[in-house]
């Protein structure tokens, strides 16, 4: 308790003394330099994002280029307090605390792309060959953004065509035969009426991992991803605009980034060497198909703006998994699956007023379908009676149908209080119905038969959302907030259910509730965002495997708090300093994990106590360019359920390079990343039947060239 003062005083000792001194900076004109405003939307109405209340981390194309930034799991790598996990079972995303939900696959931040949200940890990609700027808002965005923004949002705004075509071609050569080709190109079909866009991006690898079981193929952790998109947007007259989009992906990925150990192994034991060769004897390939489409139609009137979302998305995974990770066993041949079907679909009516100055306000209804099909689902077992005697492989397979309803009603008004202040209301109100239909089998390897459970159940949950930020004006270049907000993560059900009714068998919505103090502004050279927050957690979705069955639930509570800081210090005309810093501290304050164990004061797992960048990047008027990036991640705790306790990670610190030459529509570069080889686990886990740690990649090096024409 005495460490989480002291915190929390030099925190707002840090705060008080940026409020005493922007000020003085902000009149302080001596060799002063106007920053450029960046406009967002992250209210859904054009600002600069030094006036929005809220802490947001914006990108813009050239950034992204200079980074070597082409997919949503490196944008979150440069976000303070944020980290994602990459794997077969797709991108899991820890924010402040909230985690990836186990049984509705819900990462607790949202990406936005042309009104398409994308929740699930599996397809957690979008392309941004195409992309003017993203914008990730962080903190529960529910009143405008939905019941799944627990944590936040990352909006990508893509690009507006112009009369004149514009395209760029792109590719890339790395280790481990990394390929990647990229593509865009948009322009008019009739001049300011009638516009086209389409593009796309392709990527593979051979990985740095391969197998050496003799009756198993030689493929380690190979992956391939297709992306391609493509529009039309119909502009009749100044009022009207219509946009269709569709989009396809489809990922196919192979092993983990890592390998398993039998049951108990400590997290010490691994090591990145060992994994470059690994021992499974059935193949494990997890392919990921998303085919997404969106309408979105937008009329001016005089005084508002009335918008129209449309979108429908189908996603089909199939997933065939070595049962164990590992070979020469009692599970040798035997293999997990995880094959569904998910199809959604979402309607968004808005309205916005015009005003540029004055009240602004958005207002609006939402709806949304999704029919969820699991299955099948399971893993294949040896079955032992008590007495050692062996009685066949079984199949434990469960096969679920679920049905999701969402009504929503929302809205925000942002509302000027004199000349200085600033205040923001919004909230959502919505009703969640789901329904579930689930059949449970467990038979012999290769036969058929009726299922030995069944459950039928239907929860509704109704919630309100609000939103509160008051922000004042310090000078022309400075403002600060304090802002409150609660975001929520639906509940549902456990698709491996093998006993119990639907209470036992469903868990609750988790809530948030997010409290944030911030100052932003600019002097000079320099830019600054700094964060202080505290949020407490509701019904925190957990669950627990005893290597056999999975069993979803929710701990009482928890909290999580810290500081987020952001900068950016123009050196020279040519050469930029960027730095971030995210420290936090995120426990569970009620935790009973059954059969006596309590896990109160625990760190919540997969939340690094810090994350932090810097950056120095070097652009010269004859076309050289170069950065060099670093990146550090602090103590992270992994739970093993095995163990019935948690472990911890070390730090590390990774450094990235990269270095080009623009000439004329030309852009040639070279690149390395983990330029010191550090070796460090993402991710562990532990049951009864193995231990399992995941790598980040090892040092690796490309070059690529871009054409714009």
């Amino acid at each position: 308790m005495y460490r989480k003062k002291v915190v929390l005083l030099v925190y707002y000792m840090c705060f008080d003394l940026f409020l005493t001194l922007s000020p003085l900076w902000a009149g302080d004109t001596e060799n002063k330099v106007v920053t450029e405003s960046i406009i967002v939307t992250a209210n859904k109405v054009e600002e600069d994002v030094q006036k929005v209340p809220q802490s947001i981390t914006v990108m813009n194309e050239l950034l992204l280029e200079e980074k070597g930034i082409t997919d949503v799991p490196d944008v979150i790598k440069e976000i303070p307090n944020m980290t994602v996990t990459q794997s077969g079972s797709g991108n899991a995303v820890s924010f402040r605390g909230l985690n990836n939900s186990m049984f509705t696959n819900n990462n607790p931040v949202v990406i936005y792309i042309d009104g398409v949200p994308i929740i699930s940890r599996y397809g957690f990609d979008a392309s941004l060959a195409n992309v003017e700027r993203v914008e990730v808002l962080r903190g529960p965005q529910g009143a405008l953004y939905g019941k799944d923004a627990i944590g936040g949002v990352i909006n990508i705004v893509t690009k507006m065509p112009e009369n004149k075509w514009h395209s760029m071609i792109g590719a890339e050569y790395g280790s481990y035969n990394y390929m990647q080709g990229i593509f865009n190109m948009n322009g008019s079909l009739i001049a300011d009426t009638l516009f086209m866009g389409i593009n796309g991006k392709y990527e593979q690898d051979d990985g740095w991992i391969e197998n050496t079981n003799a009756q198993s193929s030689a493929a380690g952790n190979e992956f391939d991803k297709q992306q391609l998109s493509g529009y039309l947007l119909f502009t009749p007259t100044d009022r009207l605009s219509a946009r269709l989009t569709l989009s396809m992906d489809n990922q196919s990925m192979s092993w983990i980034n890592g390998y398993a150990l039998p049951a108990g192994t400590d997290i010490s034991e691994f090591n990145r060497d060992d994994a470059e060769d690994v021992d499974f004897d059935m193949p494990t390939v997890n392919d990921i198909d998303c085919f997404s489409q969106s309408l979105y139609l937008s009329y001016a009137f005089d005084p508002v703006t009335l918008t129209s979302t449309t979108t429908h998305k189908k996603r089909d995974i199939e997933g065939d998994y070595d049962a164990d990770y590992l070979a020469a066993n009692d599970y040798e041949g035997l293999i997990m699956y995880d094959y569904s079907e998910t199809e959604s679909y979402t309607q968004e009516l808005r309205l916005s007023s015009n005003n540029e100055s004055g009240t602004r306000w958005v207002a609006g209804l939402y709806l949304d379908s999704e029919n969820h099909k699991q299955g099948p689902y399971g893993m294949q077992y040896p079955y032992y009676d008590d007495s050692g005697t062996f009685y066949g492989n079984f199949d434990f397979n469960a096969e679920s149908d679920t049905d999701s309803t969402t009504y929503a009603v929302f809205g925000q008004a942002m509302i000027p209080l004199g000349k200085k202040f600033e205040l923001t209301l919004g909230g959502r109100y919505q009703h969640i119905d789901k329904e579930i239909d689930l059949d449970m089998y467990y038979l012999p390897v290769g036969t058929t038969g009726a299922p030995y459970f069944s459950f039928s159940g239907d929860k509704t949950w109704d919630v309100f959302l609000p939103k509160a930020a008051l922000s004042y004006r310090l000078s022309d270049n400075w403002q600060t907030y304090v802002s409150y907000s609660q975001g929520y993560m639906p509940g549902g059900f456990n698709y491996f259910a093998s006993s119990g009714t639907t209470e036992d068998n469903s868990f609750e919505s988790q809530k948030s509730a997010n409290y944030e103090l911030g100052i932003k502004g600019s002097v000079n050279r320099f830019r600054l965002s700094a964060t202080l927050f505290y949020m407490d957690i509701e019904d925190v979705h957990v669950y627990k495997s005893d290597g056999v069955n999975f069993y979803t639930d929710n701990a009482d509570s928890g909290h999580s708090q810290g500081l987020e800081l952001e900068l950016v210090y123009k050196l020279t005309d040519t050469t930029e300093l960027t730095g971030s810093l995210g420290l936090i501290e995120a426990e569970y304050d009620t935790y009973d994990a059954g059969n006596g164990i309590s896990f109160d004061g625990q760190d919540i797992e997969n939340t690094p106590s810090y994350t932090a960048t810097a950056g120095v990047s070097y652009r010269h008027p004859n076309g050289l360019y170069g950065r060099v990036d670093m990146r550090a991640v602090g103590e992270t705790a992994f739970y093993a359920d095995s163990e019935k306790d948690f472990v911890k990670e070390d730090a590390y610190i990774t450094f990235n390079a990269k270095i080009g030459y623009r000439t004329g529509d030309w852009d040639f570069y070279v690149y390395g990343k983990n330029l010191t080889d550090e070796e460090y686990i993402v991710s562990y886990n532990s049951n009864s039947s193995k231990s399992r740690a995941e790598f980040g990649d090892p040092l690796t090096a490309g070059l690529g060239i871009r054409y714009h024409f």
